[in-house]
C-alpha cells in the first residue's frame, strides 16, 4: 500500500513579523508553535516538516525574535497559499531589554485575542521542566479563545521509558484538572522521532489538510 506523502515537508519561509503591520491577510488556517527557549521547539518543527534547518536550531536559546510564518506553497508562488504554520518567540530564557518584552507581550496578547486565522497551539515543553509558568501563560491565551491546544513533551529519548510515561501521565491529569479537555498532550523526540506522526494528525487536522 503506498503511504501517504506527508503535507509538512512543503513548509516554506514566508515572512518574519515584529508588529501586527507585517502579518499577513488574516485568512485560511494557522498553527502557532510557543515554547521555552531550550525546550526543543525548532527541532520538533523540523522534524514534524522532515527537514533539517526549516527552524534554525539555535545554540543561543532565544534567539526568534519575530513571528516567524511558514506556509505550503511553491517558492515564489504569488499570492501565498493559506495554511501556515507559525513560530512564535522563544520565552523565559533570552535576556533581552523589558521594553521588548513589553513589545512582545503586548503583541502576542493581541495576537491570539485577535487573529482569526488561528486555529490552535502548540506548546513545546521538554518533558523534565514540563509546565512552567510561561508555558501555562501560553496554554491561557488558548483556553481564553475557545482553541485547542497540543503539548509536545520533548526530549523524551532523555528519559526511559517507564520514567516518560510517568511524565506524561502526570503533565496529562494537571492540565485535565485545569483546562478540562481543551489541550491534549503526548510525548515526543526529534532526536529519535519518537511522537512525530502523531503531532502531524493533530497540526494536519487543525489545517484541514
Amino acid at each position: 500500500m503506498a503511504t501517504t506523502p506527508n503535507p509538512f515537508v512543503r513548509a516554506r519561509y514566508l515572512l518574519s513579523a515584529h508588529n501586527p503591520r507585517q502579518l499577513p491577510s488574516d485568512g485560511g488556517f494557522e498553527v502557532a508553535f510557543a515554547g521555552r527557549s531550550n525546550a526543543g521547539k525548532s527541532s520538533a518543527l523540523n522534524a514534524i516538516c522532515q527537514q533539517n534547518a526549516l527552524a534554525r536550531v539555535s545554540k543561543t536559546p532565544g534567539r526568534t525574535q519575530q513571528l516567524v510564518f511558514f506556509d505550503f506553497t511553491p517558492t515564489g508562488t504569488n499570492p501565498p497559499g493559506d495554511k501556515y504554520l507559525v513560530d512564535l518567540p522563544g520565552y523565559g530564557y533570552a535576556k533581552v531589554p523589558q521594553d521588548l518584552q513589553a513589545h512582545w507581550q503586548a503583541f502576542l496578547e493581541s495576537y491570539f485575542a485577535t487573529r482569526q486565522a488561528l486555529r490552535g497551539l502548540v506548546v513545546v515543553m521538554d518533558i523534565r521542566h514540563p509546565l512552567k509558568d510561561y508555558d501555562r501563560q501560553m496554554l491561557g491565551y488558548a483556553v481564553r479563545r475557545e482553541l485547542p491546544a497540543h503539548v509536545l513533551l520533548t526530549k523524551a529519548d532523555k528519559l526511559s521509558r517507564g520514567a516518560a510515561a510517568n511524565t506524561l501521565q502526570a503533565v496529562r491529569m494537571e492540565l485535565s484538572r485545569a483546562y478540562g479537555d481543551t489541550v491534549s498532550v503526548q510525548t515526543f523526540s526529534g532526536e529519535s522521532k519518537q511522537g512525530v506522526e502523531e503531532a502531524r494528525a493533530v497540526i494536519g487536522r487543525w489545517l484541514e489538510f
